[in-house]
Protein backbone atom coordinates (compact mmCIF):
# COMPACT_ATOMS: atom_id res chain seq x y z
CA UNK A 1 0.00 0.00 0.00
CA UNK A 2 2.75 2.61 0.98
CA UNK A 3 4.35 1.74 -2.52
CA UNK A 4 0.91 2.17 -4.51
CA UNK A 5 0.25 5.37 -2.01
CA UNK A 6 4.27 6.59 -3.49
CA UNK A 7 2.74 6.16 -6.96
CA UNK A 8 -0.65 8.32 -6.76
CA UNK A 9 1.42 10.93 -5.52
CA UNK A 10 3.82 10.53 -8.37
CA UNK A 11 0.66 11.05 -10.81
CA UNK A 12 -0.61 13.76 -8.84
CA UNK A 13 2.40 15.53 -8.97
CA UNK A 14 2.33 14.56 -12.89
CA UNK A 15 -1.41 15.86 -13.11
CA UNK A 16 -0.60 19.50 -11.72
CA UNK A 17 2.62 20.28 -14.63
CA UNK A 18 -0.73 19.90 -16.89
CA UNK A 19 -1.61 23.49 -14.96
CA UNK A 20 1.27 24.65 -16.30
CA UNK A 21 -0.25 25.87 -19.23
CA UNK A 22 -2.42 28.50 -16.82
CA UNK A 23 0.64 30.53 -15.90
CA UNK A 24 2.17 30.28 -19.08
CA UNK A 25 -0.52 29.92 -21.82
CA UNK A 26 -2.73 31.94 -23.45
CA UNK A 27 -6.12 30.29 -22.07
CA UNK A 28 -6.06 29.22 -18.25
CA UNK A 29 -8.61 26.38 -17.31
CA UNK A 30 -9.44 27.96 -13.78
CA UNK A 31 -11.44 24.81 -13.40
CA UNK A 32 -8.64 22.30 -14.43
CA UNK A 33 -6.42 24.24 -11.66
CA UNK A 34 -9.26 24.30 -8.79
CA UNK A 35 -9.63 20.58 -9.57
CA UNK A 36 -6.26 19.78 -9.11
CA UNK A 37 -5.72 21.83 -6.08
CA UNK A 38 -8.58 19.57 -4.54
CA UNK A 39 -7.02 16.55 -5.70
CA UNK A 40 -3.78 17.54 -4.09
CA UNK A 41 -5.47 18.54 -1.10
CA UNK A 42 -7.06 15.26 -1.18
CA UNK A 43 -3.81 13.21 -1.80
CA UNK A 44 -2.37 15.01 1.41
CA UNK A 45 -4.97 14.07 3.83
CA UNK A 46 -8.49 12.43 3.94
CA UNK A 47 -11.05 14.91 5.05
CA UNK A 48 -14.54 16.39 5.00
CA UNK A 49 -15.74 19.14 2.26
CA UNK A 50 -15.55 22.35 4.44
CA UNK A 51 -11.85 21.36 5.68
CA UNK A 52 -11.20 21.07 1.79
CA UNK A 53 -12.95 24.20 0.60
CA UNK A 54 -10.76 25.84 3.30
CA UNK A 55 -7.51 24.59 2.35
CA UNK A 56 -7.82 25.23 -1.10
CA UNK A 57 -9.36 28.59 -0.39
CA UNK A 58 -12.97 27.73 -2.59
CA UNK A 59 -16.04 28.27 -1.55
CA UNK A 60 -18.05 24.94 0.02
CA UNK A 61 -20.56 24.90 -3.18
CA UNK A 62 -17.46 24.81 -5.84
CA UNK A 63 -15.60 22.62 -4.29
CA UNK A 64 -18.32 20.10 -3.75
CA UNK A 65 -19.31 20.38 -7.58
CA UNK A 66 -16.01 19.75 -8.47
CA UNK A 67 -14.87 16.91 -6.37
CA UNK A 68 -18.25 15.71 -7.78
CA UNK A 69 -17.29 15.34 -11.27
CA UNK A 70 -13.76 13.98 -9.97
CA UNK A 71 -15.49 11.20 -8.11
CA UNK A 72 -18.04 10.58 -11.32
CA UNK A 73 -14.25 9.90 -13.00
CA UNK A 74 -12.88 7.63 -9.81
CA UNK A 75 -10.19 10.06 -9.17
CA UNK A 76 -11.78 10.69 -5.71
CA UNK A 77 -14.31 8.32 -3.51
CA UNK A 78 -16.32 9.31 -0.27
CA UNK A 79 -16.41 7.13 2.46
CA UNK A 80 -20.16 7.04 3.33
CA UNK A 81 -20.12 7.29 7.03
CA UNK A 82 -17.31 9.95 7.69
CA UNK A 83 -18.16 12.01 4.59
CA UNK A 84 -14.61 12.24 4.27
CA UNK A 85 -12.66 12.27 0.82
CA UNK A 86 -9.91 9.79 -0.52
CA UNK A 87 -7.94 9.56 -3.73
CA UNK A 88 -9.70 7.27 -6.23
CA UNK A 89 -8.60 3.84 -7.17
CA UNK A 90 -8.77 5.10 -10.90
CA UNK A 91 -5.14 7.17 -9.73
CA UNK A 92 -3.76 3.74 -9.21
CA UNK A 93 -4.56 2.51 -12.43
CA UNK A 94 -2.49 5.61 -13.74
CA UNK A 95 0.00 5.51 -11.22
CA UNK A 96 1.09 1.80 -12.60
CA UNK A 97 1.18 3.21 -16.02
CA UNK A 98 3.65 5.80 -15.16
CA UNK A 99 5.44 3.18 -13.69
CA UNK A 100 5.58 1.35 -16.83
CA UNK A 101 6.89 3.99 -18.41
CA UNK A 102 10.24 4.83 -16.12
CA UNK A 103 10.47 0.71 -15.51
CA UNK A 104 13.12 0.08 -17.95
CA UNK A 105 15.24 3.09 -17.08
CA UNK A 106 14.97 2.47 -13.60
CA UNK A 107 16.12 -1.21 -14.30
CA UNK A 108 18.99 -0.16 -16.29
CA UNK A 109 20.20 2.38 -13.50
CA UNK A 110 19.04 1.22 -10.47
CA UNK A 111 22.83 -1.48 -10.23
CA UNK A 112 24.48 2.48 -10.42
CA UNK A 113 22.47 4.03 -7.60
CA UNK A 114 23.13 0.99 -5.55
CA UNK A 115 26.96 1.24 -6.07
CA UNK A 116 26.92 5.17 -5.61
CA UNK A 117 25.40 4.21 -2.13
CA UNK A 118 27.78 0.98 -1.23
CA UNK A 119 30.96 3.50 -2.21
CA UNK A 120 29.42 6.75 -1.07
CA UNK A 121 27.24 5.03 1.99
CA UNK A 122 25.24 8.11 1.19
CA UNK A 123 22.11 7.79 -0.28
CA UNK A 124 21.72 8.02 -4.30
CA UNK A 125 18.87 9.20 -5.92
CA UNK A 126 17.48 8.95 -10.38
CA UNK A 127 15.40 11.71 -11.34
CA UNK A 128 13.76 12.17 -14.43
CA UNK A 129 13.16 15.96 -16.06
CA UNK A 130 9.23 17.12 -16.36
CA UNK A 131 9.09 21.01 -17.28
CA UNK A 132 11.35 23.25 -15.39
CA UNK A 133 11.29 20.17 -12.53
CA UNK A 134 12.54 17.13 -11.87
CA UNK A 135 10.62 14.43 -10.47
CA UNK A 136 11.94 11.46 -8.27
CA UNK A 137 11.66 7.94 -9.60
CA UNK A 138 13.83 6.03 -7.72
CA UNK A 139 16.17 6.08 -4.75
CA UNK A 140 18.69 3.34 -3.11
CA UNK A 141 18.72 4.77 1.07
CA UNK A 142 22.20 5.58 3.03
CA UNK A 143 22.14 2.63 5.82
CA UNK A 144 23.28 5.17 7.99
CA UNK A 145 21.02 6.25 11.22
CA UNK A 146 21.00 10.29 9.81
CA UNK A 147 20.54 9.64 6.21
CA UNK A 148 18.37 11.94 3.64
CA UNK A 149 15.20 10.53 2.39
CA UNK A 150 12.84 11.65 -0.62
CA UNK A 151 9.53 10.58 -1.52
CA UNK A 152 9.11 8.49 -4.69
CA UNK A 153 7.15 11.26 -6.99
CA UNK A 154 8.33 14.38 -5.20
CA UNK A 155 9.24 17.31 -7.92
CA UNK A 156 11.63 19.89 -7.18
CA UNK A 157 12.66 22.94 -9.08
CA UNK A 158 15.57 22.61 -11.60
CA UNK A 159 17.57 25.71 -10.61
CA UNK A 160 17.67 24.55 -6.84
CA UNK A 161 18.71 20.95 -7.06
CA UNK A 162 21.75 19.53 -8.16
CA UNK A 163 19.96 16.85 -10.25
CA UNK A 164 18.01 19.50 -12.08
CA UNK A 165 21.37 21.81 -13.23
CA UNK A 166 23.10 18.44 -14.25
CA UNK A 167 20.16 18.09 -17.18
CA UNK A 168 19.92 21.72 -17.70
CA UNK A 169 23.82 22.48 -17.85
CA UNK A 170 23.71 19.26 -20.83
CA UNK A 171 21.27 20.13 -22.50
CA UNK A 172 21.23 21.53 -26.12
CA UNK A 173 18.63 23.53 -25.98
CA UNK A 174 18.53 25.40 -22.17
CA UNK A 175 15.33 26.91 -20.66
CA UNK A 176 17.63 29.87 -19.98
CA UNK A 177 18.36 30.39 -23.43
CA UNK A 178 14.50 31.19 -24.00
CA UNK A 179 14.26 32.95 -21.03
CA UNK A 180 11.62 30.06 -19.96
CA UNK A 181 12.82 30.47 -16.62
CA UNK A 182 12.98 33.99 -15.33
CA UNK A 183 11.95 33.14 -11.63
CA UNK A 184 14.31 32.02 -9.73
CA UNK A 185 12.60 31.15 -6.21
CA UNK A 186 15.09 31.16 -3.33
CA UNK A 187 13.99 28.25 -1.30
CA UNK A 188 16.86 28.99 0.64
CA UNK A 189 19.56 31.37 1.78
CA UNK A 190 21.55 29.70 -0.53
CA UNK A 191 19.53 29.01 -3.55
CA UNK A 192 21.17 31.24 -6.81
CA UNK A 193 18.15 33.53 -7.87
CA UNK A 194 19.43 35.38 -10.75
CA UNK A 195 19.85 34.28 -14.45
CA UNK A 196 23.67 35.38 -14.92
CA UNK A 197 24.34 33.60 -11.09
CA UNK A 198 22.51 30.08 -12.58
CA UNK A 199 24.54 30.20 -16.12
CA UNK A 200 27.47 30.68 -14.15
CA UNK A 201 26.95 27.77 -12.40
CA UNK A 202 26.10 25.63 -15.03
CA UNK A 203 28.78 26.45 -17.10
CA UNK A 204 30.90 24.55 -13.93
CA UNK A 205 28.71 21.64 -14.36
CA UNK A 206 29.67 21.38 -17.96
CA UNK A 207 33.40 21.66 -17.29
CA UNK A 208 33.55 19.43 -14.24
CA UNK A 209 30.92 17.04 -16.03
CA UNK A 210 28.72 16.79 -12.38
CA UNK A 211 26.76 19.79 -10.35
CA UNK A 212 26.51 20.49 -6.84
CA UNK A 213 23.59 21.69 -5.12
CA UNK A 214 25.60 23.11 -1.59
CA UNK A 215 21.77 23.82 0.46
CA UNK A 216 20.09 25.59 -2.54
CA UNK A 217 16.98 23.15 -2.10
CA UNK A 218 17.12 21.88 1.91
CA UNK A 219 19.56 23.46 4.61
CA UNK A 220 21.74 21.07 5.71
CA UNK A 221 21.41 18.94 2.57
CA UNK A 222 24.52 18.96 -0.10
CA UNK A 223 23.79 17.05 -3.42
CA UNK A 224 26.20 16.21 -6.37
CA UNK A 225 24.58 14.90 -9.38
CA UNK A 226 25.65 14.10 -13.60
CA UNK A 227 23.41 14.02 -16.14
CA UNK A 228 22.06 10.67 -17.42
CA UNK A 229 22.27 11.16 -21.30
CA UNK A 230 19.86 9.33 -23.92
CA UNK A 231 20.79 8.03 -27.12
CA UNK A 232 19.43 11.54 -29.17
CA UNK A 233 22.65 13.21 -27.03
CA UNK A 234 19.94 14.84 -24.30
CA UNK A 235 19.71 14.31 -20.12
CA UNK A 236 16.94 11.46 -20.11
CA UNK A 237 18.03 11.50 -16.29
CA UNK A 238 20.13 12.28 -13.77
CA UNK A 239 21.83 10.41 -11.12
CA UNK A 240 22.70 12.12 -7.43
CA UNK A 241 23.88 11.13 -4.21
CA UNK A 242 22.41 13.25 -0.93
CA UNK A 243 23.50 13.65 2.56
CA UNK A 244 24.05 15.77 5.67
CA UNK A 245 26.00 18.94 4.51
CA UNK A 246 29.00 18.58 6.95
CA UNK A 247 29.20 14.89 5.91
CA UNK A 248 29.05 15.38 2.09
CA UNK A 249 31.64 18.06 2.66
CA UNK A 250 34.30 16.05 4.61
CA UNK A 251 33.75 13.37 2.10
CA UNK A 252 35.31 15.87 -0.63
CA UNK A 253 32.65 16.82 -2.84
CA UNK A 254 35.07 16.43 -6.40
CA UNK A 255 35.72 12.92 -5.07
CA UNK A 256 31.86 12.24 -4.74
CA UNK A 257 31.53 14.08 -8.29
CA UNK A 258 33.77 11.63 -9.74
CA UNK A 259 32.01 8.54 -8.39
CA UNK A 260 28.81 9.95 -9.64
CA UNK A 261 30.20 11.42 -13.48
CA UNK A 262 31.50 7.97 -13.68
CA UNK A 263 28.70 5.72 -12.87
CA UNK A 264 26.16 8.06 -14.95
CA UNK A 265 28.69 7.65 -17.73
CA UNK A 266 28.05 3.75 -17.96
CA UNK A 267 23.83 4.16 -17.00
CA UNK A 268 24.45 6.66 -20.11
CA UNK A 269 26.02 3.59 -22.33
CA UNK A 270 23.35 0.72 -21.19
CA UNK A 271 20.82 2.95 -21.52
CA UNK A 272 21.67 4.18 -25.60
CA UNK A 273 22.66 0.22 -26.01
CA UNK A 274 19.43 -1.12 -24.19
CA UNK A 275 16.54 0.84 -26.44
CA UNK A 276 16.79 4.75 -28.12
CA UNK A 277 13.58 4.86 -27.41
CA UNK A 278 14.06 4.93 -23.68
CA UNK A 279 15.33 8.39 -24.47
CA UNK A 280 12.05 10.14 -23.03
CA UNK A 281 10.22 8.48 -20.17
Amino acid sequence: MVAEMARVSQVVACFRMATVAKRRGPVPVQSVGRSLDLLDAVGAESVGLVALAERTGLGASTAYRLLSTLMEHGYVRRNPETGHFHVGYKLLDLAARAAHDTEALRAIVRPHLEAVRNTTDETANLVVPDGLTVVYIDQVESARAIRMFTAIGRRVAMHASASGKAILAFSSKSPLEGREIVNLEALTSHTLITLDGLADDLERTRSRGFAIDSEEYDLGVVCVAAPIIGHNGEPAAALSVSGPSERMRAADLDVLGAIVRNQAADASRELRAENPRLDAV
